[in-house]
């Protein structure tokens, strides 16, 4: 993604008058982009207000900034990205269109709302690597890049009533804003699309579990949430919510952010779910208790198609990182194999075994789901299909994905060939082209209708 506007002397600047007031864009090659807009303002620990409407052109032209978050070494080797590539604001709740160049007055074009991830911790909408650009112009739809508070801004309750959810609550403004504003920019508000990957595909699954989340999306992707960790935090939360108590609302936002480190610490004693102690609480608004949280989803489902998957090798992604399994990889023979037998056991137990189960459990609640298993990676790269490999095929731009560890051993050919086929896929679902029972990318990804 461009960091600057690109308005050669030939194009007028791309003008929007939607009802929250109007709005300058700029063109950026085969897509129009509007960016940075304001749907939401908040205090610290608030929950959000819909942003107010505006009268004067509002110049949609600068990237929204990140919630302010500590730096994910191992990640920006991995995804080739770099810190502070974003300035970090705690007034980040913006999003960013995106918009097919050459749509007819009058057009209206599926939507598709992007939920980042990066563990509730890291992570913004307009990060480079998810430029929409390939996705949007090669299939004629609306991406809308949602940022939203993160960590200790965003995602912890405490015993002395800071609110937790608050970024699942910036999400549902989000939402709203589209719902009102996206026919102006060609979007069909009646075919929107949620879609996230990780913590984002958690919060698209969470927010199905709101009573209005029909109203707000008619289709749901997705993508290698953690499911199989999101009940049973209760304990942790609270240890956590403990040792949160020292920020205060005039705590300085990197003393936030450190100390979130430090918060991050206290949940390492609770296993598995330590992977990602920050993120969606039970029983907290706009969150039924754990007991309904079925219930609650069963209700919203007949409302939303769902497409959920995950990749074949997710824990491939975070084994690197365990002195454990170094050592066993190196060992003659069986190391290979053990390592495999680890990745696949973690990976089942985080995110295949739960994915599968929403799927039945939406279409016995009478709505359509899809489940589906990504298996492409680079060949003979040690990640291979691992956690985040679904992000350079659906965000395909060669430039920005160049120093990605993740995908070292593939050509920009191979990874585009696949890429355009599950764009392509991504993008009939969302179109509501209807899927089929069964189907997929001969050797990349299969999906198949759940019973």
């Amino acid at each position: 993604m461009s960091s600057e506007p690109s308005n050669p002397p030939y194009f007028e600047p791309p003008y929007f008058a939607p009802p929250c007031g109007p709005i300058t864009g700029w063109r950026d090659g085969e897509v129009v982009r509007a960016t940075g807009i304001p749907y939401a303002t908040a205090g610290r620990f608030q929950p959000p207000v819909a942003a107010s409407d505006w009268t004067a052109s509002f110049a949609a032209t600068t990237l929204a900034p990140a919630c302010p978050q500590g730096p994910v070494p191992f990640l920006d080797d991995v995804l080739g990205t770099r810190y502070g590539e974003l300035p970090g604001s705690e007034d980040c709740q913006r999003l960013s269109i995106t918009v097919p160049v050459g749509l007819a007055d009058g057009e209206q074009v599926p939507v598709m709302v992007w939920l980042h991830g990066g563990s509730y911790t890291s992570g913004s909408g307009d990060l480079a690597i998810f430029d929409a650009t390939s996705l949007v112009s090669e299939n004629r739809v609306i991406v809308v890049s949602v940022t939203y508070r993160l960590g200790l801004f965003g995602y912890l309750a405490t015993g002395t009533g800071r609110p937790a959810n608050l970024g699942l609550l910036d999400q549902l403004e989000a939402f709203r804003w589209v719902q009102r504003n996206i026919a102006a920019f060609g979007g069909d508000a009646g075919r929107v699309t949620a879609f996230g990957q990780s913590a984002g595909g958690d919060s698209v699954a969470h927010l199905m579990a709101t009573p209005e989340a029909p109203s707000l999306f008619q289709r749901a992707i997705i993508q290698s949430a953690p499911l199989g960790i999101t009940r049973g935090r209760h304990k942790m939360s609270r240890a956590m919510g403990i040792a949160a108590d020292a920020v205060r609302e005039d705590t300085p936002m990197l003393d936030v952010v450190a100390i979130e480190d430090h918060v991050s610490q206290v949940a390492r004693k609770f296993g598995l779910m330590a992977a990602m102690p920050f993120g969606t609480q039970y029983g907290h608004e706009p969150l039924p208790p754990e007991s309904r949280v079925e219930a609650a989803w069963n209700a919203t489902a007949p409302g939303i198609e769902v497409l959920i998957g995950h990749t074949s090798d997710e824990a491939r992604l975070f084994l690197p990182r365990s002195p454990l399994v170094s050592r066993l990889g190196k060992v003659p023979v069986l190391g290979a194999a053990a390592v495999q037998a680890i990745n696949w056991a973690v990976t089942e137990a985080v995110y295949g075994r739960a994915a599968r189960k929403f799927a039945r459990r939406h279409a016995r609640a009478g709505g359509k789901a899809y489940s589906y298993l990504l298996s492409w990676g680079a060949p003979g790269n040690f990640y291979r299909a691992a956690h985040t490999v679904d992000l350079p095929l659906l965000f395909g731009n060669q430039q920005t994905w160049a120093a990605a560890g993740l995908l070292k051993g593939a050509t920009w050919d191979e990874i585009d060939a696949v890429g355009r086929e599950m764009r392509r896929l991504w993008a009939d679902f969302a179109r509501g082209d209807g899927l089929g029972e069964t189907g997929g990318i001969p050797g990349a990804l299969q999906y198949r209708a759940a019973r």
